[in-house]
Formats: structure tokens, sequence, C-alpha cells
């Protein structure tokens, strides 16, 4: 590969790259929900990957066995050879994919879950309330409410319970987490947890009406102390 070549691969890596990273990258995780998304997904495309160069390998040695060949395939050879990429790539490759997804990808879903836990700190608890177009957040016992606005300890599990008051919207801060829909009527729980500081985005990712691309929420994950301090503050200013 000449150094144009090589030059304008790496143009393209760079170019590719500076999508897995910000405020609303899903391959920048910055807790361990969002980090075993990721794992899955960066597994799932390395396996892809491999199975797209084994095809176009396959292909090209045919089409060169093809080329090269004076001989010429006889109807048995045919099916022969068909019914093996049949059993081979529609029945034994997708069932190995699907198991090995399924293997990888439960866990990764276990993160999300409000199941008990063994130590620690017990989950904080946030009401989230979807409408068209913002977010109403409530912090229950303290009284604090915030709106497209979610502050959250570091290092805590944080359970947020999801509902809508009109139609159907989706809540999904991709550097914690994965989604869970708002529907009317319902209460769905998905569990986040901050295991750095900072500001995140949230984005309703189920299309919901005209300002469906504005309904955003920052999210700010902060040390404990910090968050406890600004609680207690929050907590004074809602009940005077």
């Amino acid at each position: 590969m000449g150094p144009v070549a090589r030059a304008w691969l790496l143009v393209m890596a760079c170019v590719v790259l500076t999508g897995c990273s910000g405020a609303q990258s899903m391959l920048d995780p910055a807790g361990p929900s969002a980090l075993a998304i990721a794992q899955v997904w960066w597994w799932m495309l390395g396996v892809a990957t491999v199975v797209t160069l084994g095809v176009v390998a396959a292909w090209w040695l045919a089409m060169r066995r093809r080329r090269h060949s004076d001989d010429a395939v006889s109807d048995a050879m045919a099916t022969r050879d068909g019914l093996r990429w049949m059993v081979g790539g529609g029945i034994v490759l997708p069932t190995l994919a699907i198991t090995a997804l399924l293997i990888f990808g439960t866990p990764a879903g276990m993160h999300q879950l409000p199941l008990p836990l063994t130590g620690g700190a017990e989950p904080l608890r946030i009401n989230v309330q979807a409408r068209q177009w913002a977010w109403m957040l409530h912090y229950p016992g303290s009284g604090v409410r915030l709106q497209n606005e979610l502050r959250l300890p570091v290092g805590r599990a944080v359970d947020i319970h999801v509902g809508s008051e009109d139609v159907i919207h989706s809540f999904w801060v991709p550097r914690l987490g994965g989604k869970i829909d708002a529907i009317p009527g319902r209460t769905n729980i998905i569990r986040l947890q901050a295991d750095q500081a900072g500001r995140f985005r949230g984005q309703c990712a189920e299309f919901c009406g005209l300002n469906h691309a504005h309904m955003v929420m920052t999210v700010i994950a902060m040390p404990v102390a910090e968050f406890e301090t600004w609680q207690a503050a929050a907590r004074g200013a809602a009940h005077d």
C-alpha cells in the first residue's frame, strides 16, 4: 500500500472515530450499563467485519477458480455445493451468531434492570414524566423538581421511573445506559449509574411530534458530597 493510500485510510479512520466520543456517544461510556452495551456493540462490529471479509474472500476464490477452470460443473456438484452453502450460511452461521449474541447481550441488559443490590447504598429514585416536549423530574422525599435537567451522584445506582403525560416518548442517556419507553398510563424503570463526574446529554429517542428533535435533557453527574449539598439547598428552596 502506497503512502497516499495509507494517508487516505488514516483520514477516513479519524473521521469515523470522531463519532465515537462526545456528550451523546454510546461508544464513550461513563457508567457500567453503557459500558456493557458498548462492549456488545464492538463485538458485534468485529464479528460482522470478519463475516463480511470471509464472504468476500469466498466469492473471490470462487470467481478465480471458475475463471481458471476448464471443467464443467455438473448438476450434482452444483446441488451439493449449493446445499453446503445453504446449511452453513443459512442455518449454522445465523444459529452461532444469535447464540453468541444472547450469551453476551443478556448480561448487558441485566445492568439496566432495577435488581436488588448486594451491598452499598440503596438506589436513588428519580421520577421522570415526559410530555411534549420536555422532561419533568421529581426527587421523591425531597420535593425537588427540575425540568430538562437530571442531577445524580457519581458511583451510586439511580432508578429512573419513567412515565408519559401524552404520547409515547423514549428516555435515553447514551453515555450512561440504554433506552426505556415512556408510555402513557404505565411506569417503566431503568437503572443508571455514572462512574465519572461530568455533563452528558439525554435525548428522546422516539418520534413524538413536531419538536421531537428539541426534546433534550442535560444530565449532570456530581461527586456525592457535592450532590448532597445541592440537594439540601434545592430542598430548602422548594420548601420556602
